[in-house]
């Protein structure tokens, strides 16, 4: 090399996950988690419109594509080792064939918050948002709120199912 002469070595930056960017190269792959904790009557039809409301919002969407319900009836949410719906949704999401999980509660993804916080971290390291309806929380938007089991955004008292 001559003298004076620099070499400039370019470095890629590492890219922060922006969903409204990753949705104008494609449509999102969006799918959503509904459950109810009894097979009582009531719940059935709370499980039923859970079911037809994700749907209806998925589908109406045209910067996402119906990446399917995935569902436990009549299964706590203490525990993830027997909700099948649950366990097929985080398969899933491993295999890369969801983008965004929809979900109308922190205590319908799961009640137990260290395998909730577990799950969610292991979403956000393969790139993917889960969306908690009823808190208006989006761990990728605020991930503060997800930082502790303390956190305001966490139940302070199991939630009537």
């Amino acid at each position: 090399m001559a003298m004076g002469q620099r070499t400039v070595s370019v470095i890629p930056a590492n890219p922060i996950y922006d969903f409204k960017e990753k949705a104008k190269i494609k449509k999102l792959r969006v799918a959503a988690y509904c459950r109810v904790s009894t097979e009582l009557e009531e719940q059935q039809s709370s499980y039923q419109a859970q079911v037809d409301y994700y749907t209806m919002e998925i589908m109406k969407n045209p910067g996402w594509k119906f990446a399917g319900i995935y569902a436990d009836e009549g299964i706590s949410g203490t525990s993830t080792k027997n909700r099948t719906g649950f366990n097929k949704l985080i398969d899933d999401c491993m295999a890369g064939k969801i983008d965004l999980v929809l979900t109308k509660s922190i205590s319908r993804f799961a009640r137990n918050t260290l395998d909730c916080i577990q799950y969610i971290r292991k979403l956000k390291e393969k790139n993917i948002g889960v969306f908690f309806e009823k808190e208006n929380v989006n761990p990728w938007t605020a991930p503060e709120n997800f930082s502790s089991p303390s956190s305001e955004a966490w139940p302070r008292k199991k939630a009537v199912p």
